[in-house]
């Protein structure tokens, strides 16, 4: 309880003074410089509480996780926090997504607080540091020895990649240098970023089963998923689902962000009427779990990693009732609080 007092009346408030992309690059600056120094990671995980205490561990794909909350990809996109996720009490995270070039991103302010409906507005464009130099971040700075560290994979956010042979190009070249690497314990291949050239362009059916045979293409002996769109309706996503599922995949992400701003409870709060990017935290929670639901009724054996909208303990076990295997979340902890994790893994300590 006093963490959770801490957090809402005195950090956030403090934090919420500052534009979004400011504070982020400071707690990943933090997050980095804490990970350094053994004695400031016991006091986070006495603190909060490492994903081994609360025995919620499970067994997906063949990796193991001590636990099923995980930190979605879009805030560690250049890979420095392993550490510190850890010791917060998060099971695993995606890093990334991760390009085959360098990505500077869209113009700021690549995130915006829309505090009253609960999300935030994200207009990033892949900004991350490249394949390679990533590739090497991670291999010098190994993850804890039970975190699981995915990789999400996108093409790269640039006119170089418009063309749908380029795109595949793009993807393949990450892909291949990931796997050559041995880095990442599991792949997800973002195909529904709405922030890059090019736009969702292959979240179409015949495009993606172009990707998903290039990709099969390549020896990996990891877990791979795919990072649906959420604003699909199920007879537009399930062929979709479809071809990943004849591609041996493992699975599906579900989902992305919310491109349909009639979501947003209050519209007031956008600055200038400005629809670029899309939207986090609960414009997506009930599209996301429509999606699980029907995604798990029609393909019972396939691994659901539901992500969109978890702003509380009850949205994560939500989840997970209507069938996802692992979750995912960021905008919960900046709306809620680190703690938050803390709180869902002793729930399903409690319920499993």
């Amino acid at each position: 309880m006093f963490k959770k007092i801490a957090y809402q009346r005195l950090l956030k408030p403090i934090l919420f003074c500052f534009q979004p992309d400011l504070v982020h690059k400071v707690f990943v600056k933090i997050g980095h410089q804490i990970s350094r120094f053994s004695a400031l990671r016991w006091m986070l995980r006495t603190l909060y509480g490492s994903p081994d205490q609360f025995q919620c561990s499970l067994t997906v794909d063949g990796v193991h996780y001590q636990s099923p909350v995980l930190l979605a990809a879009g805030f560690d996109y250049n890979g420095h926090l392993s550490k510190v996720l850890w010791d917060i009490g998060f099971g695993g995270q995606e890093v990334g997504s991760v390009t085959a070039a360098p990505c500077t991103g869209n113009p700021p302010p690549n995130t915006t607080r829309l505090i009253q409906s609960q999300s935030i507005q994200v207009f990033k464009g892949l900004r991350n540091d490249g394949a390679e130099t990533i590739i090497k971040r991670l291999q010098a700075n190994p993850a804890p020895e039970k975190f699981v560290r995915g990789v999400s994979i996108a093409k790269t956010n640039s006119a170089d990649c418009c063309t749908e042979e380029q795109g595949i190009a793009d993807y393949c070249q990450s892909f291949r240098l990931l796997n050559q690497a041995g880095i990442g314990d599991f792949y997800t291949i973002n195909i529904s970023c709405p922030n890059a050239y090019g736009g969702e362009d292959f979240a179409r059916e015949s495009s993606l089963r172009k990707l998903t045979a290039a990709l099969a293409q390549i020896p990996c002996q990891k877990p791979v998923y795919y990072k649906m769109p959420i604003n699909l309706a199920w007879q537009e996503l399930q062929p979709l689902i479809e071809v990943i599922h004849q591609s041996h995949a493992q699975g599906v992400v579900i989902g992305n962000l919310n491109k349909d701003y009639r979501a947003l409870r209050y519209p007031q709060e956008l600055k200038n009427n400005e629809y670029r990017g899309g939207l986090s935290g609960a414009p997506c929670r009930e599209l996301s779990n429509e999606l699980i639901g029907l995604t798990r009724q029609h393909y019972p054996q396939m691994t659901i990693i539901g992500c969109g909208g978890i702003l509380s303990v009850e949205d994560a076990l939500d989840k997970l009732k209507l069938g996802a295997n692992l979750i995912q979340l960021i905008s919960g902890m900046i709306f809620n609080g680190p703690h938050l994790i803390n709180e869902i893994n002793q729930k399903i300590k409690k319920i499993s």
